[in-house]
């Protein structure tokens, strides 16, 4: 690590230039333009700076599969600094889990899924057995200071006959050890009108724009009265792009009814990172671009306000003293083909490329 360096002619999404310079992994000054000193200058004329960007929700256990992969490769070489892992281990693997963290650069937090077993399968809130509540709260209390929070996949292929049981047992476990819930919604049953009313403020619901039938829209594109009650609750939106959670027509119903934009996150993994649709968290922030939302709200939702759902507001911000977590991006007028998860295709005229990061004042470029 550079004892000092400077990140020359960066600017905010504001517009504005300045430099930022980094000592001892944090940042030490930010300055106007051309005004930084250090060691080493490297001039990033053209480039936004933001703080690191956050994706709240990944699957970064690789031994899983499908849903699995490495920390670094869905973290720092996409531009994205900090990672929450949505449950892909329950109290079976979670200090496997924690214990990968050590060998990464990516910042890493974890939702833990309340079946013990986690993504060892896919329908792992099928069997009641599963979700020893014992485990679930000693472990919540073990690793403290990565867990953020614990994750139930309320979807017909997780929970099979279980039916909403499992959200009743979450629900009963977030009030025993004050962790949030958050909540995979797809396909019924359970009907997404037994499933939001159970959440609370602070609380999830994750794959929020899916173009399901079970999904918070009607036929006609308005958002249903579960949805609209739970935002007036404090109830937390989150995209969860994944393969079959994203649906443009959905997305362009939620703007259309200014349902707010709080935190785009990708649901990535090694499959849909390789084939698509996700690839990148550049690729599903240019999905935002396309729709319509302003380049300081997209990034708002990967930077602000998921620091804030977090509760560490140093993630989302660029001040001096804090430990440097910065993305380095561009926006390109290159004419590209964007997917959902329904394999409806647009062309977007502005594309989100990621040029590095400043891990815990490490630079790396993407």
């Amino acid at each position: 690590m550079e004892k000092r360096f400077v990140l020359r002619n960066v600017k905010r999404v504001s517009g504005e230039a300045i430099d930022i310079v980094i000592k001892d992994g944090k940042i030490a000054e930010v300055t106007k333009a051309g005004n930084g000193q250090g060691q080493l200058v490297f001039d990033y004329s053209g480039v936004y700076v933001s703080s690191g960007w956050i994706d709240l929700h990944v699957h970064a256990f690789p031994e899983f599969d499908p849903y699995g992969d490495e920390i670094d490769e869905i973290g720092v070489k996409q531009g994205v600094t900090t990672i929450v892992d949505a449950g892909s281990c329950g109290a079976d693997r979670i200090a496997d889990l924690v214990a990968s963290r050590e060998q990464a650069k990516t910042n890493l937090f974890a939702f833990l899924n309340i079946s013990r077993i986690g993504l060892k399968r896919v329908d792992e809130l099928s069997n009641m057995e599963w979700i020893d509540e014992e485990k679930v709260i000693q472990a919540a209390k073990k690793y403290q200071d990565v867990i953020v929070g614990l994750k139930a996949r309320i979807s017909s292929s997780v929970v099979r006959d279980s039916g909403i049981e499992p959200l009743r047992v979450a629900r009963t476990i977030s009030h025993k050890t004050s962790l949030p819930l958050m909540v995979h919604i797809g396909s019924a049953p359970p009907r997404i009108e037994e499933v939001i009313p159970l959440l609370e403020r602070n609380d999830v619901i994750t794959h929020y724009l899916n173009g399901k039938e079970n999904n918070l829209f009607s036929d006609k594109g308005e958002p249903l009265q579960v949805l609209i009650d739970a935002i007036e609750r404090g109830v937390h939106l989150d995209v969860g792009h994944g393969t079959a959670s994203f649906s443009f027509k959905v997305a362009e119903a939620a703007k259309q009814h200014h349902i707010g934009l709080n935190t785009i996150s990708t649901d990535i993994y090694r499959g849909n990172r390789l084939n698509g649709p996700v690839y990148s968290m550049a690729n599903v922030l240019s999905k935002f671009l396309y729709l319509g939302y302003s380049l300081e709200e997209v990034i708002a939702s990967v930077t602000t306000h998921a620091a804030n759902w977090l509760k560490k507001p140093e993630l989302g911000r660029i001040k001096v003293g804090d430990i440097a977590n910065l993305t380095l991006f561009t926006v390109q007028n290159n004419p590209i083909t964007l997917i959902d998860s329904e394999e409806d295709k647009r062309v977007a005229e502005r594309t989100i490329e990621t040029k590095g990061v400043v891990a815990n004042g490490e630079l790396i470029e993407c």
